[in-house]
């Protein structure tokens, strides 16, 4: 079926060439656009930013750092041309921003779309646009000096479908975020550093179907844990080092072998009957079910369990609040879909806006997320106000 070809397109870009190796057994999800950083500081710092130092672009990341803003609100525009190794028009867009209430709260909300360009189905003559998006809205409130929380609750919709396929549909679902945000300042060699520990767990929600309710997909929840340390130097300058680790909230697809070792069934009937009852199985577990499941169900046992955990490391240099210097390593393992990357960027600011990008350099042959560019412009609007108030 067609469908299933324009969801592989979307999948693709949590593949590789590794997908030939006997031991690659990558979790599935739909919408996987939901997985991509959308911010070029976050992407230059290797996929990292759930406890980083608070900006507008916490919306991603952790919704409950935004309390820890310096500026009361901003806004920011970012745009990403993605998988251009392969094809010249998928794009990322996304917009987010928040708005500080007191000293306390924070109200913030992001919009993010994402086409996969024209596809051609030959066999019908049509051309069609496949496209995903979704917005969110977020309520973050600090519980005490050191420690936030925040909820988001998110609208997704992707649309795969093709007029000629009576059995394609668009899909859409709801999901909501929990993240929790601590910051506190640490003495370390005579320097009062900034600790950060967040954790954000997003994308709970209900499933998507794209053949009218038929096959139900699991939405791509992820558990992301991570803290960061900035050391001041001086009063120009200052070093900050971050580190994530995630985990999609999702239970692995049992290979055929598994699915017949647990229901003693015929061993030679690998097709057929028997893979309709694992399809049946596999998407019959409800979202919070799966969340549970997804610890302890890996075929290859807790080593296969371990290799579902991708992890990120980065580092950011950053001269008197306006130069940024940073770069950062990307891990997954090679039997989940092998993204492996080195991440480099830098940014500018000034009073008013900032001006971020990064780029993708990949460690594995024939990576599709090679050479990829971010780019992120943000505003103050604290700053704007006070420029136009002069």
């Amino acid at each position: 079926m067609k469908k299933i070809y324009l969801l592989a397109i979307a999948l693709i870009s949590t593949l590789c060439a590794e997908a030939q190796k006997e031991n690659f057994n990558p979790i599935y999800t739909g919408v996987n656009s939901l997985d991509i950083a959308p911010d070029a500081r976050g992407g230059a710092l290797g996929d990292v930013g759930v406890a980083t130092d608070p900006d507008v672009h916490s919306q991603y990341w952790n919704p409950a750092k935004y309390p820890f803003c310096i500026s009361r609100c901003g806004v920011a525009l970012n745009y990403t041309p993605w998988l251009r190794q392969l094809v010249s028009d998928i794009d990322l867009a996304y917009v987010d921003g928040y708005y500080r209430i007191g000293d306390y709260s924070a109200l913030s909300a992001s919009l993010r779309f994402f086409s996969l360009g024209e596809v051609n189905v030959s066999e019908v003559g049509e051309t069609i646009n496949p496209r995903e998006w979704a917005v969110d809205f977020g309520y973050s409130r600090m519980l005490s000096e050191t420690f936030s929380a925040a909820v988001a609750l998110r609208y997704i919709y992707s649309d795969m479908s093709y007029k000629a396929d009576d059995e394609s549909t668009p899909g859409s679902a709801f999901a909501a975020d929990i993240a929790f945000y601590y910051q506190n300042y640490v003495m370390l060699a005579n320097r009062e550093c900034q600790l950060g520990i967040g954790l954000n767990a997003s994308n709970i929600g209900s499933k998507i179907s794209y053949d009218g309710g038929n096959i139900n997909q699991f939405l791509p929840t992820n558990l992301r844990l991570g803290a960061s340390l900035m050391v001041p130097i001086d009063d120009y300058n200052t070093f900050s080092f971050s580190a994530d680790a995630n985990k999609l909230m999702v239970p692995t697809r049992p290979t055929m072998e598994q699915y017949v070792a647990e229901t003693n069934s015929a061993t030679d009937d690998y097709s057929g009957y028997n893979e309709w009852l694992l399809d049946q199985g596999y998407y019959n577990v409800s979202p919070i079910a799966g969340i549970f499941k997804s610890f302890h169900d890996a075929p290859g046992g807790f080593k296969e369990e371990l290799e579902e955990i991708n992890w990120g490391l980065g580092a950011e240099y950053c001269y008197h609040n306006q130069f940024s210097l940073r770069a950062g390593y990307h891990h997954e393992s090679a039997s989940k879909g092998n993204r492996k990357y080195y991440s480099v960027g830098a940014g500018f600011k000034m009073n008013v806006f900032s001006l971020d990008a990064s780029y993708i350099i990949s460690t594995a042959q024939t990576n599709p997320l090679d050479q990829t560019l971010r780019f992120s412009l943000t505003f103050d609007m604290d700053g704007l106000k006070d420029m136009f108030s002069r």
